[in-house]
């Protein structure tokens, strides 16, 4: 992921408000746009009746999912993977894609892939082993500068090839075209999970070689295998993408996607109404959720799905006063945090006691964190702070979303005498700081990347991720415990371990406070169909099933 994030970056919030600049109306495509063969765009390619009309809030930095780690809904188009995750009757599942089989050793080291050998990418050129084993090198590489190498770093010689210490990925080797052997450093149990997620998208060596810092950025250059092709983009305007006929499962219905630059939530909700959009995400559009929730004439227009993620508040344990535990539980005693989601976001979700929601595997009925003012006062008391105590929230300066929750928790935890300043910080120095593990308490949220609870224990809890996610927490019995999950094999074992962890983090040792799970709701006009949200609940979708009716 997915969702700026408050804690990490990563899989996005739909829910966050996030910001870029760029100079209005300037146009990254210089060339005509391309066909499924490399060549232009037929005339006539796109006529409006059949073209899908989106927004996004907030302009993409690019489209190399290498290089991003939260716009992924033009990767989820324009890319595909090898294998990818779908609901099938209720239950996210690993199905095929462009590895239509593949063989796992019986120690889980050595996974063999048998790739699809009838794709093209849309430059025309042939899909085969050396693209995956090419995507695999790029990221490792040193210099191509990645943000997603933890989706690959479970490979054996991966993180040598990432710290300059050898010229390839040992354990990535082509056996014929159209099959690749991975071998991993020790078993690792959410690897095909792991492969399902946009940072894993399969590259085209000539083409992405040839690109260089251009691909993601320029539409001619930015190729891959998926139902549709980047287009046009145009800065803080529109991207558009068209449909790819060459597609290897069969070409969609759509002619083309056109996503609109909306940033202004109110806008969208006019756009819509007017027929100018034919989907608008309300989990990135929040201020919208009440209008749409309680109109009936929209009751038949919402799509809905619960979002695989949640909010949270992560407390940073070498900071005063968070660094006692009985501070941090005293403050998550004292947050209503059904009051928030109900005056907030409608009430569209509820409220969770765990890292690891509702459709999440190896998820619980975990222990409820009460919301007790009374008890809060007794534990600042205990811990010394009877008269009250100094606190600091940060998060980033452009972010209303973050700043409104921040704001009512202020005013409740001012009623147990915590005094809260809410510290407001650029990107580039809240991110800065966050490495060295110096943010104070602030609130996050995560969606699932990959389909496994080691996609949220892992992720902030480990010994490698505690301090660059600024909670800093220092159980070594939990590090310990979260590098044996990874290997093992029994699946209820794994899980029962996964739940332990989480009851340890989040119960005894208070390292986060978790909010709530939203709703994915998405309103969409009566010509749309067969839309659903993801399994994930992601506001980033692949459009491929979508046809209008018009």
């Amino acid at each position: 992921g997915t969702m700026v994030l408050s804690i990490l970056s990563g899989c996005s919030s739909a829910f966050e408000d996030n910001t870029a600049s760029d100079s209005p109306g300037e146009s990254i495509a210089t060339e005509a746009p391309l066909g499924a063969n490399g060549g232009p765009v037929k005339e006539g390619a796109m006529p409006g009746t059949n073209v899908l009309h989106i927004s996004e809030k907030n302009e993409y930095p690019t489209v190399d999912c290498q290089k991003n780690t939260e716009f992924y809904m033009v990767p989820l188009n324009i890319y595909d993977r090898l294998v990818e995750c779908e609901v099938v009757d209720g239950t996210a599942v690993i199905v095929p894609s462009l590895a239509k089989s593949w063989d796992i050793s019986d120690d889980g080291l050595i996974y063999t892939f048998h790739l699809r050998d009838d794709v093209n990418f849309h430059n025309g050129n042939k899909f085969t082993a050396d693209d995956v084993v090419y995507t695999i090198e790029r990221m490792m590489n040193p210099d191509t500068a990645a943000l997603n190498t933890d989706f690959f770093s479970m490979i054996k010689g991966a993180n040598a090839r990432l710290n300059g210490e050898a010229d390839h990925v040992e354990g990535a080797v082509t056996l014929d075209d159209y099959t690749v052997e991975i071998t991993l450093e020790v078993p690792f149990a959410p690897f095909l999970a792991n492969l399902a997620t946009p940072s894993c998208s399969i590259y085209n060596r000539e083409a992405t070689e040839a690109a260089g810092d251009q691909f993601g950025i320029e539409p001619s250059l930015t190729i891959g295998t998926g139902p549709f092709q980047l287009s046009d983009w145009v800065l803080n305007d529109k991207v558009t993408l068209v449909r790819n006929d060459d597609y290897f499962k069969g070409a969609a219905s759509l002619d083309a996607i056109e996503i609109y630059q909306v940033p202004d939530e109110n806008t969208q909700k006019l756009m819509y109404e007017n027929g100018e959009l034919d989907i608008v995400d309300l989990s990135s559009s929040s201020s919208q959720l009440g209008y749409f929730l309680n109109n009936d004439n929209y009751k038949d227009n919402l799509v809905t799905g619960p979002e695989a993620g949640c909010y949270f508040y992560a407390f940073n344990q070498n900071m005063e006063p968070t660094n006692d535990v009985r501070v941090r539980k005293a403050i998550s005693m004292a947050i209503d945090r059904q009051t928030i989601l109900d005056q907030m976001y409608s009430g569209a979700g509820h409220v969770v006691n765990s890292m690891l929601p509702d459709g999440v595997l190896g998820s619980y009925d975990a222990q409820e964190i009460p919301y007790d003012p009374e008890g809060a006062k007794a534990l600042l008391e205990e811990a010394g702070y009877g008269n009250g105590c100094e606190l600091e929230i940060y998060q980033q300066t452009d972010n209303p979303d973050a700043l409104a929750i921040n704001q009512v928790v202020q005013s409740m935890l001012s009623e147990v005498g915590i005094h809260v300043t809410i510290k407001q910080m650029d990107d580039a120095a809240y991110f800065a700081e966050r490495r060295e593990g110096k943010i104070g308490m602030t609130r996050a949220s995560w969606k699932a990347d990959f389909n496994d609870p080691d996609n949220f224990l892992y992720t902030f809890f480990s010994e490698r991720n505690a301090k660059v996610r600024s909670n800093n927490h220092t159980n070594t019995e939990v590090f310990q415990w979260l590098e044996d999950a990874r290997a093992m094999v029994d699946e209820e074992e794994r899980m029962a371990l996964y739940q332990k962890i989480d009851t340890t983090v989040v119960q005894e040792d208070a390292t986060v406070l978790p909010l709530f799970q939203m709703d994915h709701i998405v309103v969409v006009q009566d010509w749309v169909k067969a839309f659903h949200v993801a399994w994930n609940g992601w506001t980033d979708v692949s459009y491929y099933t979508v046809s209008l009716e018009k």
